[in-house]
C-alpha cells in the first residue's frame, strides 16, 4: 500500500444537508423530547415576551428565549465556564446546533448575543425557569421535599485581590502601604520595608476597609483550599427526603462575608416558595406531599440559638450538628434551651445520624457537579445578580441531568469520557500494584538469601568436632 500524504483541502461550494450526516446526540435528543413534551419553548417565550420589543425599531435580531436557556444548559453539561466558551462549543458541534434548534448552515448564538440576552432578562425570570424545570422533575416522581439539607460553598469572583482599593480614600494596596511607611518615618520605602510593615498589621484584608472597584458585590473570603480571594457564597437547599434523589430545590447566591446562620432563613424560604409553586401545579399535585419542608438537615456552621429558634417558628424540625461549646448559660432563654436540647436529642437518634450522612453525600455531590465539573468554581461574570442567573440555570441543568439518569438511564455527555478516564486510571493502578508486588517478591527473596548466608557461612559451627 502506497504512503498517503496530507493534501490541502478545497471545500465544496455547495453541499446538501443530507451529505453532512448530522447525528443528534442521544442525551440532548432525549432532553429536547422532554422539554417539548412540557411545552418549554412556549412557556419561556410567554414569560420573556416583556423583555423584547415588537421589532419595529430595528437593530440586532433577538435571541429566542428557548435557545438562550438551552445555551446555559449546554454550559453545565459540557463543563464550560464562560459564555465565550459556550459560543465556541455550540458553533463547533452540529449535534449541539440541533439541540439549540439552529440550522446546520446558520451560526449558533455568539457570546455577545448570549451576554446581552442575559442582561436583558431579569433574575426573577431565571428563577421561574428554574421552578418550571423543577416541576418537570416532580412530574417524574423525583421530588419529595419533606426533608431538606442546606449547605454553602464559595465561588471565586471575576476580580483580583491586587485590584482592591480602600473604601475611604480609594487608594490601592501598594499606595496605602507606601503612605503608612512615610507616616512611620521611612522616606523612600523599599519592597522589603513594605513587606515588613505589612506583616505587623492586623486585619489587613478586612471587607470593612477594602472593596473591588470592578465588582462591588464580591467580598474577601477564604476559599475551600485555604487561599484568600474575592468571592461569592452559593448556598444550596437539596432534597434529602425518603422519596427524593438529591434534587436542588433552591440556590441562594449571597454575600461571601455573611455567616451561614445569617443566610439560612433566606435559603429555606426560597426552597419553601419553590416547593409551594410545584405543589400548586395540577400536573404534579398528586406527586408531592402537602407537608413539604418539615425538616432541615444542617452542619455545625448553621448551629446557633437564633437559627434553631427561627426554624422552630417556621415549623421546621432541625437536625443540625452541634459544635463543642461546653456548658452554656440559659438565664432567660427557656425557648432557646428547649430548641437546642430538642435538636440535640434528634441528632443523636438513629434517624438523625442517617440524615446527617445523607447530607454529606448529596449536598457535596451537588456542589461538585454544579461548580467543579459544571465550570462555575471560577466565575467569569461580574455582579452577584449576573452570577446568580448562571448559578440558577446550572442548578436547573443538574436537576435535568438527574432526571435523565434516573428516569431514562442516560448519563451526561461527558459521562463516557469520565468513565473511560476512570478505567484508564484503574488499569494504571493495577500495573503499578503488579510492579510493587513484584518488587516485594524480589526483596523477600533477597532477604531470604542474606539470612541463609548469615546462618551457614558467617556464624561459627556448633558441631562437637569443632569443640
Amino acid at each position: 500500500m502506497a504512503l498517503g500524504k496530507r493534501k490541502p483541502v478545497q471545500q465544496p461550494l455547495f453541499v446538501s444537508t443530507a451529505a453532512l450526516n448530522v447525528r443528534a446526540h442521544p442525551f440532548y435528543e432525549a432532553v429536547n423530547r422532554v422539554l417539548d413534551a412540557h411545552h418549554f419553548d412556549a412557556f419561556v417565550e410567554e414569560l420573556c415576551g416583556k423583555f423584547y420589543d415588537d421589532g419595529t425599531r430595528g437593530g440586532r435580531p433577538g435571541l429566542a428565549p428557548g435557545v438562550y436557556f438551552r445555551c446555559l444548559l449546554v454550559g453545565y453539561f459540557e463543563g464550560i465556564d464562560s459564555e465565550r466558551g459556550i459560543d465556541w462549543r455550540c458553533n463547533d458541534s452540529l449535534s449541539l446546533k440541533a439541540f439549540l434548534g439552529v440550522a446546520c448552515d446558520t451560526p449558533a448564538p455568539d457570546h455577545s448575543t448570549i451576554s446581552r440576552t442575559r442582561r436583558l432578562i431579569d433574575l426573577e425570570t431565571h428563577a421561574e425557569v428554574f421552578r418550571f424545570l423543577l416541576k418537570v422533575l416532580a412530574n417524574h416522581g423525583l421530588v419529595d421535599g419533606r426533608t431538606v439539607g442546606v449547605d454553602s460553598t464559595t465561588l471565586e469572583a471575576n476580580a483580583a485581590m491586587r485590584s482592591i482599593v480602600r473604601r475611604d480614600t480609594g487608594e490601592g494596596y501598594q499606595q496605602f502601604l507606601e503612605r503608612l511607611a512615610k507616616e512611620s518615618g521611612i522616606e523612600t520605602p523599599t519592597r522589603e520595608d513594605l513587606a515588613k510593615l505589612d506583616r505587623k498589621r492586623r486585619n489587613k484584608a478586612s471587607n470593612d476597609d477594602w472593596q473591588s472597584p470592578g465588582d462591588g458585590d464580591a467580598k474577601i473570603a477564604k476559599m475551600k483550599d485555604g487561599t484568600t480571594h474575592l468571592a461569592h457564597k452559593a448556598e444550596h437547599a437539596v432534597d434529602l427526603g425518603e422519596g427524593g434523589h438529591g434534587a436542588i430545590l433552591a440556590v441562594n447566591l449571597c454575600d461571601a462575608a455573611a455567616g451561614d446562620t445569617a443566610t439560612l432563613v433566606d435559603t429555606v424560604v426560597a426552597a419553601t416558595e419553590n416547593l409551594a409553586a410545584v405543589a400548586e401545579d395540577d400536573r404534579v399535585a398528586d406527586k408531592i406531599s402537602g407537608d413539604y419542608l418539615s425538616e432541615a438537615v444542617l452542619d455545625k456552621g448553621y448551629h446557633s440559638k437564633q437559627s434553631l429558634l427561627d426554624l422552630e417558628e417556621m415549623d421546621v424540625r432541625s437536625y443540625a450538628s452541634e459544635p463543642g461549646r461546653g456548658r452554656q448559660s440559659w438565664d432567660g432563654q427557656a425557648d432557646a434551651k428547649a430548641a437546642v436540647y430538642a435538636n440535640r436529642r434528634r441528632v443523636r437518634g438513629e434517624r438523625g445520624k442517617r440524615l446527617l450522612r445523607s447530607r454529606g453525600e448529596k449536598l457535596e455531590r451537588s456542589f461538585a457537579h454544579c461548580y467543579e465539573t459544571g465550570g462555575m468554581r471560577r466565575l467569569f461574570l461580574r455582579g452577584r445578580e449576573n452570577a446568580a442567573k448562571r448559578a440558577l440555570l446550572n442548578a436547573a441543568a443538574f436537576n435535568v441531568g438527574l432526571m435523565m439518569r434516573l428516569s431514562y438511564g442516560l448519563k451526561k455527555p461527558r459521562g463516557l469520557t469520565a468513565a473511560a478516564a476512570a478505567a484508564c486510571a484503574l488499569v494504571f493502578a493495577m500495573v503499578e500494584w503488579a510492579r510493587a508486588a513484584h518488587a516485594v517478591r524480589v526483596a523477600a527473596r533477597a532477604i531470604g538469601s542474606i539470612r541463609w548466608f548469615a546462618r551457614f557461612i558467617l556464624q561459627p559451627s556448633s558441631s562437637p568436632s569443632a569443640a
